[in-house]
């Protein structure tokens, strides 16, 4: 079930945005004055008052975005984290870990589908209601040329 959360204004982002936005503007100010002047002398000070503050801001918005967004992720493995401590084995159904586990398959008919390279029990569920499946041949079982299946885990003492 999911639960409904205040939307939160973070201020790591827009302040980023914020930062980068004014010091492109700077920047675009600072190259449009350079341009503007033929002699060095003059040029420093755009270069002082705009394009370096602006290169700066630029750094600090770039800086204030990179943060924001590790908070937010963050914030949002915390969240995911207390869910799952929350969602703990006592909260489970089913059967406790201390009972055993109940056998797949219970059958003593051994069945197997020709070609194939493992046998099982008759109510396996890979073999069950399929009408390929046929009992298996003890010749086979003595060879040793099928497997048990893994999953109804048959016995040959079973045949």
């Amino acid at each position: 079930m999911r639960r409904g959360r205040l939307r939160t204004v973070r201020p790591f982002p827009w302040a980023g945005l914020a930062a980068l936005a004014v010091g492109a503007v700077l920047c675009v100010a600072g190259w449009y004055g350079v341009s503007g002047e033929r002699f060095a002398a003059r040029q420093l000070p755009y270069l002082a008052s705009c394009t370096v503050p602006g290169a700066a801001l630029i750094v600090a918005g770039s800086v204030l975005l990179t943060y924001g967004r590790a908070h937010t992720a963050t914030a949002r493995v915390e969240e995911l984290y207390g869910l799952l401590v929350a969602a703990g084995p006592e909260d489970q159904e089913g059967p406790a870990e201390s009972s055993p586990v109940a056998p797949v398959a219970v059958s003593g008919e051994l069945r197997m589908v020709p070609g194939g390279t493992l046998w099982h029990r008759a109510d396996c569920p890979l073999v069950a209601g399929k009408p390929e499946a046929v009992p298996v041949d003890g010749r086979l079982l003595a060879s040793g040329d099928l497997d048990p299946c893994p999953i109804c885990e048959p016995d040959a003492a079973d045949s």
